[in-house]
């Protein structure tokens, strides 16, 4: 269970990565039903302040000892040239083999490749540092097209803002939806945000403490071109459609006609990107009635037409 996170700050601190952590984590939410983590903020030399920049420092108070044994240590961004102290990257393995995790924000995945845990591994970082972490750590498999990126006891997490996708996703994990949500209302961003690096790209499917959902949700997406009513879906969860409802919001934040149609969406960019199959098909294979309804939902989510984004992201096409 995730009850216990630790921060590691070096150098010069990348205050919006380190803000985003302590969002999540560090703030007593207890009034709204969320659990209250022992939150640690750690340096090599806690007597010595930090700096930010622009005349701003910050003052930690524990050492790095008292961070060995957190359930998450987390790496705010900062630089990039591989040359961390040693203690800090003994602190990130000793909490991998004490049976904690790691979460990097922005280009905080360099230290956890310094402290050897992107071998053979998936990850990713911020777009401008993808080639580089890719150079200093070839066993790596860098991947900059996605906001976070889960690979065992590591999540690495793109570009600072991707920070809260990334914390809210362990979240999840930990204590379920219904917490992870609450925070994201409290910070009044999405719970599942869709979007990368790139301006348009998929987002992370959501992790459900109840299989039965997750096996739904993966059906679903396997299904898409079927016209599927939640009547439907709670049948094959064995549920009324009424307690479906209730618990599918629970689960995954938000209802199932929407998460059905966000899925659609997602499909379609996909399809636009990488074929030239004509606007009418690609509503019919991710299970639009008509082309028009595409180009309703899709203008909606993404801000721009289906054609509009073809030209945009259009790679090699394939059928």
């Amino acid at each position: 269970m995730l009850k216990s996170v630790g921060v590691l700050l070096h150098g010069n601190v990348a205050l919006f990565e380190f803000g985003v952590v302590y969002e999540v984590f560090g703030l007593d939410r207890s009034d709204d039903g969320v659990p209250v983590f022992d939150f640690r903020v750690a340096a090599p030399e806690p007597s010595q302040p930090l700096t930010v920049g622009r005349g701003i420092s910050v003052q930690v108070s524990h050492t790095l000892d008292e961070c060995r044994d957190v359930d998450l240590v987390a790496i705010p961004g900062g630089k990039t040239d591989g040359n961390y102290p040693e203690e800090i990257l003994d602190t990130v393995r000793a909490v991998v083999d004490n049976g904690g995790r790691v979460l990097t924000v922005c280009s905080g995945a360099f230290v956890a490749g310094a402290a050897g845990l992107l071998d053979g591994r998936r990850c990713t970082t911020h777009w401008r540092y993808g080639e580089e972490l890719a150079r200093q750590f070839p066993k790596a498999q860098v991947d900059t097209d996605v906001l976070f990126v889960d690979d065992g006891p590591v999540t690495t997490s793109a570009g600072t803002a991707a920070g809260i996708d990334a914390s809210l996703h362990l979240v999840r994990e930990a204590w379920g939806a219904s917490v992870a949500n609450r925070i994201a209302r409290r910070m009044v961003v999405s719970p599942h945000r869709d979007g990368g690096q790139r301006q348009f790209v998929d987002m992370p499917m959501p992790a459900c403490s109840d299989e039965g959902f997750g096996e739904l949700l993966g059906w679903l997406l396997e299904h898409l071109d079927r016209d599927v009513t939640v009547d439907a879906m709670a049948e094959r969860m064995h549920m009324s459609s009424r307690t479906f409802a209730r618990r599918f919001v629970d689960e995954v934040g938000v209802s199932p006609r929407r998460w059905l149609t966000e899925q659609r969406v997602l499909a379609a960019k996909e399809l636009l990107e990488s074929t030239d199959a004509p606007v009418e098909e690609v509503a019919r294979l991710v299970g639009f009635a008509s082309a028009t309804l595409l180009r309703h939902h899709f203008a909606a989510s993404v801000g721009v037409s289906p054609l509009v984004y073809r030209r945009r992201f259009a790679r090699s096409p394939r059928h």
